[in-house]
């Protein structure tokens, strides 16, 4: 029998002060939480209404992730575990082989069921599939059958250019690999000022104005 489609929606638990740290440098820690808060349950509920694939909820740290209020809607939830992001991504991965998985980021404003359709539509013909951010890592990676994905995440340069080159220069020699639709995801004030500034409804609302710095 052909197993149902897996997506994981791979995030951080909402703690105040853990989350989007490269985001929070520019626009402060609690406005950088609420968009995380928002962001990942826009997620969720976009890709939580299509009946093609089983959705999943990945938090970490476990501790918080099993309790955090982060969704209005009910949906499964997976551990984490320990390690490093690779670790964790290849783990989350491994536990729904071997139906086909995609991971995804819960920070892309343009991820939506298309995009993900897409992704397995490419992943039917390719061993793994990746989705390009703009960036230089990737909103998206997945596999199916009985792969071994704990190599691929080795010694890579992680919130960096170069994290899809890293990643694709693991993968073992004649592997097939399809690439969907290249997206991009809120790391920074500038792609929050991008997302705000929109005509897309956003995820949250603008930072507001911070007062100006007290002369010494």
């Amino acid at each position: 029998m052909r197993r149902r489609p897996v997506v994981i929606v791979f995030a951080r638990a909402p703690q105040l002060g853990a989350v989007k740290t490269r985001l929070a440098r520019d626009i402060g820690c609690l406005q950088a939480w609420r968009f995380h808060r928002q962001a990942t349950a826009a997620t969720v509920r976009r890709l939580a209404r299509d009946g093609r694939w089983r959705l999943v909820l990945a938090l970490t740290p476990d501790r918080l992730g099993r309790r955090a209020r982060v969704v209005p809607i009910a949906v499964p939830r997976t551990r984490q575990g320990p390690g490093d992001l690779g670790q964790r991504m290849a783990r989350a991965l491994r536990r729904f082989q071997p139906a086909s998985v995609l991971l995804v980021g819960s920070d892309v404003p343009d991820l939506g069921a298309e995009a993900v359709g897409r992704a397995f539509r490419a992943l039917a013909a390719a061993d793994a599939v990746f989705g390009p951010a703009e960036d230089g890592g990737y909103w998206l990676v997945g596999t199916r059958g009985r792969r071994r994905p704990e190599r691929w995440f080795r010694q890579v340069r992680w919130s960096s250019r170069h994290a899809l080159d890293d990643t694709l220069g693991n993968l073992p020699f004649g592997m097939r690999v399809a690439m969907t639709a290249q997206l991009w995801d809120v790391d920074t004030g500038a792609d929050f000022a991008r997302l705000t500034g929109t005509d897309r409804a956003p995820l949250t609302r603008p930072p507001a104005p911070r007062a100006p710095a007290a002369s010494a």
